[in-house]
């Protein structure tokens, strides 16, 4: 795919006017329970009323992490955009285990290449992600989302902002209900 034009689409879902910002590492299991809840966010909090945007906050200690997220940047370039990057963010979060090492160190998964790792979550997915995963400067996007969570002291995921400032009192295992009282009340 040389001299190809591409977009990484927004992960972005609503239009309301409170922003709503989710540092997201694709195999974190808080990170995954944080996900998981996004669409019942934006049903109880109303479209209209918030926008969620999901940040990519890739880390080293979940040692596939930088091949996920590009995986996850590389969808959203194809059709569908944004949907096909929730597709593939949401078939990792369902077989997460099959995307991470057991405790950050060991497993199955210390004999899995690259390759094999894309051609799971193709598997899992049914989004072909080999040849967008190959985009020359995909990492432009990458970067985007590594300078956008450095500049607002993001190091961990999951993190929360709410229109700019980091709520460091939000967590993953908060109720759905906690999150629009905190989004509202801001």
């Amino acid at each position: 795919m040389t001299n190809v034009a591409w977009h990484a689409d927004s992960l972005t879902w609503g239009h309301g006017p409170r922003i709503f910002e989710v540092f997201l590492e694709p195999t974190c299991p808080f990170s995954v329970r944080a996900f998981n809840k996004l669409d019942d966010l934006l049903k109880q909090a109303g479209e209209d009323k918030i926008t969620v945007k999901i940040r990519l906050q890739s880390q080293p200690w979940h040692l596939y992490s930088g091949v996920l997220v590009r995986c996850i940047l590389a969808a959203s370039t194809l059709p569908g955009g944004r949907e096909t990057a929730r597709k593939v963010m949401a078939a990792i979060a369902a077989h997460r285990e099959e995307f991470e090492f057991a405790h950050h160190a060991g497993g199955p998964n210390m004999d899995v290449t690259p390759n094999e790792l894309i051609e799971r979550l193709e598997n899992y997915s049914g989004v072909r992600l080999k040849e967008a995963f190959a985009i020359p400067d995909l990492d432009r996007a990458i970067k985007w989302h590594c300078k956008y969570a450095r500049q607002n002291g993001i190091h961990v995921s999951p993190t929360f902002m709410i229109d700019g400032l980091v709520q460091a009192d939000m967590s993953s295992g908060d109720e759905i209900e906690t999150w629009v009282r905190k989004i509202s009340a801001t």
